[in-house]
């Protein structure tokens, strides 16, 4: 399956024709992981194991920073020569409401800012504003008991298209990779009643067309159009956790990969490109707590590092949000009977 355009392209040269209750807030939104856009906006997520209740919204704001001074040119790691250190500053905001108890609808739209840690002599700016908006529906397919413990299944689908007009053909510096994408998640967390937990994810990205401000390129072969297939993949997440203080204190430990199913390597000392093959392994940590004396207010808190990869940036991301959960039918109500 593929997002299609209805454009003509010129392939080598032939024409063709394309017809519980808390607010949860860790580290795993995934977003276009081509090179140098390694994964850096966080916050509340369709891949966790929590749910919204029934007429409960909760707000996230995130911030979040990462950085990377060196990238893999197909397997070979190399160093920035040119583009020094890449900055790369993500601010979140982000809802998940609660339709039905097993229901969530999940609202994002993040705004992105990149740069360079030195000018390098005016060649190269940085670009900023804000990237793909996204919705997800996240479905509590089962919940059932098992002696003293708990397995919880969820499916998840999603979908996210670009916000603004932004040059996706700009690595590193693009905002994302400037397509459509579709995903398909299932999830399983399996939890003892001490608070440990296991959770594990697998998702498929279908991407559509990205439009590049050049009428050619190279991807195996010459591409006479400005339309870049961007390559489906598949997403794989597992965690370990452990609920604490009377569950308010969540702390995780993460694994995430991607992974391309076809697309093109970097070619040498060339710019990469989001027709790209990605593939990455990543590492996390994430601390969520949620005030029992403010009630509703929760704070997170994560680092992540890539330790892994082929054709994307070896980056490294901490973030900081705020979350605040309420019940909106009851306020509604509130201020009606007020008047």
């Amino acid at each position: 399956m593929k997002i299609l355009l209805n454009k003509t392209i010129f392939i080598n040269g032939v024409k063709a024709s394309f017809h519980d209750r808390k607010c949860a807030f860790p580290p795993g939104v995934l977003r276009c992981l081509t090179l140098f856009m390694a994964l850096n906006v966080q916050g509340q997520t369709p891949t966790d194991a929590l749910m919204m209740p029934s007429k409960n919204i909760c707000i996230l704001l995130s911030y979040d920073a990462g950085q990377f001074d060196r990238y893999w040119e197909g397997d070979y790691l190399r160093k920035n020569e040119t583009i020094a250190t890449v900055n790369r500053t993500t601010i979140l905001p982000m809802a998940a409401i609660g339709i039905l108890d097993e229901l969530n609808l999940f609202v994002g739209l993040p705004y992105v800012k990149t740069k360079s840690s030195e000018p390098n002599g005016g060649r190269f700016e940085g670009a900023k504003g804000f990237q793909d908006i996204m919705f997800a529906l996240k479905y509590k397919a089962l919940e059932r008991s098992l002696g003293s413990s708990q397995l919880s299944l969820f499916t998840t689908v999603g979908y996210s298209t670009p916000a603004t007009n932004y040059l996706s053909d700009y690595m590193p510096y693009s905002l994302g990779f400037g397509a459509p994408e579709f995903s398909l998640r299932g999830i399983a967390q399996y939890q003892l009643d001490n608070g440990f937990y296991v959770r594990g994810m697998a998702a498929h990205l279908w991407r559509g067309y990205t439009e590049a401000e050049r009428d050619y390129y190279y991807n195996g072969g010459s591409y006479y159009t400005a339309l870049m297939d961007v390559p489906n993949a598949w997403n794989f997440e597992a965690v370990l956790g452990k609920w604490l203080m009377n569950n308010t204190l969540k702390i995780e430990l993460n694994y995430t990969s991607l992974k391309s199913t076809s697309g093109d390597n970097i070619r040498a000392y060339n710019a990469a490109q989001p027709t790209n093959k990605v593939k990455f392994d990543r590492l996390g940590v994430s601390v969520q707590y949620y005030s029992p004396d403010l009630k509703g207010l929760g704070i997170v808190g994560y680092y992540n590092n890539v330790v892994n990869g082929l054709n994307t940036a070896k980056i490294s991301n901490v973030g900081l949000g705020l979350t605040y959960q309420f019940n909106f039918i009851k306020n509604t109500n509130n201020e009606q009977d007020a008047q």
